[in-house]
């Protein structure tokens, strides 16, 4: 059995790749058990010839406009170190990155290998990670992008709209945003099929298929709440001016999969359906 190693794992995605791959007894890297600027950590966690999962982040996209360096820390100089290491234990790594390595303007579904040309501190950040993966590992280094992710327990969209409703009545949604709701769940079972093939390295974009604004993405999550969705008011970006610009359009393509045999990504719809009897009911509930 593949020796693995899931790095943040004390995240929202993290710990739905532990749960995920719990078969495999993960090494789980959360921050308390292996710091990720630190290559000696590194050297000593990573076993030799593991497959090793970096979902370690600066997630904070506002924030990085103004503490670039720190983001570039975590996000481009930390996969560096863990891209030396994995490549000293000849093993493989699986990195997750991004939607936010686009420049957003697209009116279709960007591919794979569509030029990456990041808008914010945040994207630069991701796409420098991505090149040193691409440098260091060209055989053995494996990217996943993401998008507009969403699960059970951490901080998205869906939880904190739901639990603004037991305070709230109404709430104002952008429409002019669009992209691809994505449940934590179906990502780590995206990356569960790279774990037990023998793909060494690639670009493979782990969302839900189809398209929303975080408007529709909005009335849907009432919906399976069983909340009127009419409480959710159609406005655009303008009502929310932000520090870091956000992509307009954030659809990504998924021939990668297809191309090596793997079913496409199910609609986000279904994803949503089943998250909601799994996972965000909680939320209601108030178990937070």
């Amino acid at each position: 059995m593949t020796r693995l190693v899931v790095l943040g794992a004390g995240g929202m995605l993290g710990r739905a790749l532990v749960k995920r791959l719990a078969q495999y007894e993960p090494l789980r890297g959360t921050r308390a058990e292996v710091d990720v600027t630190d290559v000696a950590a590194l050297q000593t966690f990573i076993p030799e010839g593991s497959t090793v999962i970096n979902a370690a982040a600066y997630t904070n996209v506002d924030d990085a406009e103004s503490h670039e360096p720190a983001a570039l820390a975590i996000n481009a100089e930390a996969v560096a170190h863990i891209a030396h290491t994995v490549k000293a234990k000849h093993g493989r790594l699986i990195h997750i990155s991004t939607d936010y390595v686009f420049d957003g303007d697209a009116t279709r579904p960007y591919a794979e290998d569509a030029p990456r040309s990041p808008e914010s501190a945040y994207g630069r950040s991701k796409l420098a990670g991505e090149e040193v993966v691409q440098e260091i590992l060209p055989k053995s280094g494996v990217i996943v992008r993401t998008a507009w992710l969403y699960g059970y327990p951490g901080k998205n969209f869906p939880g904190t709209i739901l639990r603004a409703s037991r305070e709230r009545e109404v709430f104002d949604v952008v429409t002019d945003q669009v992209g691809q709701p994505t449940w934590t769940g179906d990502v780590a079972a995206m990356v569960e099929c790279l774990v037990d093939s023998e793909i060494s390295h690639g670009i493979f974009h782990a969302t839900n298929s189809g398209e929303a604004s975080w408007y529709d993405f909005a009335r849907a999550v009432f919906r399976e709440a069983g909340l009127d969705d009419n409480r959710i008011r159609p406005v655009t970006s303008d009502a929310f001016p932000r520090p870091a610009p956000r992509p307009t359009y954030s659809v990504l393509g998924h021939s990668a999969w297809e191309h090596h045999g793997f079913p496409a990504p199910r609609p986000w719809e279904e994803a949503l359906a089943e998250a909601w009897e799994k996972e965000l009911h909680h939320v209601l509930e108030g178990d937070v």
